[in-house]
């Protein structure tokens, strides 16, 4: 039966085919998660590099709105997720509002920053101030007395890299490192039975 309905919507139009996959109510949330994270991040982070690219202060400043609501909404989304996500259309409703946050007409992040996010950083601005002051010492001192191990774990990796990199070289071209024939013991087993022999 699902099988028969999940036919159907796949079938037709291909441009109709992510509508409806986004709308079948009998698929799992991991459409619409997928969905959510593309229209939130990928779409944004693309369009945020056009704005750069093209100096076009207006754009700039809607997609670092966007950015200032959205990462806002993310931090509240770590604490309310694991409890929302089992209410009904949950991630329906998160889709409809990040379309909302970056729809040019709706202004959406623009109405979000001025009537809630601003206002509660000018309130909280001072003490904000001294808590990343405060953070970005600790992280500075961290990095000061930990410099050593932080070489270490830079060298560890670039040579779990390097390895890494070698491994996927021999396993794409197989045969190139030096010809060498197959053994089928030990090296002291072999030189034993040509002792032997």
């Amino acid at each position: 039966m699902a099988a028969a309905v999940l036919g159907s919507v796949i079938s037709g139009d291909p441009l109709q085919v992510g509508l409806r996959l986004l709308l079948l109510p009998l698929g799992s949330n991991i459409v619409m998660r997928t969905a959510c994270c593309a229209v939130g991040t990928v779409l944004p982070v693309y369009s945020t590099f056009n704005a750069i690219e093209s100096k076009d202060q207006k754009e700039q400043d809607r997609w670092l709105l966007y950015w200032a609501v959205y990462g806002s909404f993310s931090v509240v989304e770590i604490f309310s997720d694991k409890i929302l996500s089992w209410c009904p259309f949950y991630y329906y409703f998160k889709f409809a509002f990040l379309v909302w946050l970056q729809f040019p007409s709706g202004e959406g992040s623009r109405r979000l920053y001025g009537r809630h996010l601003r206002p509660f950083l000018l309130k909280h601005q001072a003490r904000l101030d001294r808590c990343v002051n405060f953070t970005s010492s600790e992280v500075a001192r961290f990095v000061s007395v930990h410099q050593a191990e932080i070489q270490f774990i830079k060298m560890m990796l670039a040579r779990l890299s390097t390895s890494v990199n070698q491994g996927m070289k021999d396993v794409k071209q197989p045969g190139e490192r030096g010809r060498q024939p197959v053994v089928e013991g030990l090296p002291e087993q072999n030189a034993r039975s040509n002792a032997d022999d």
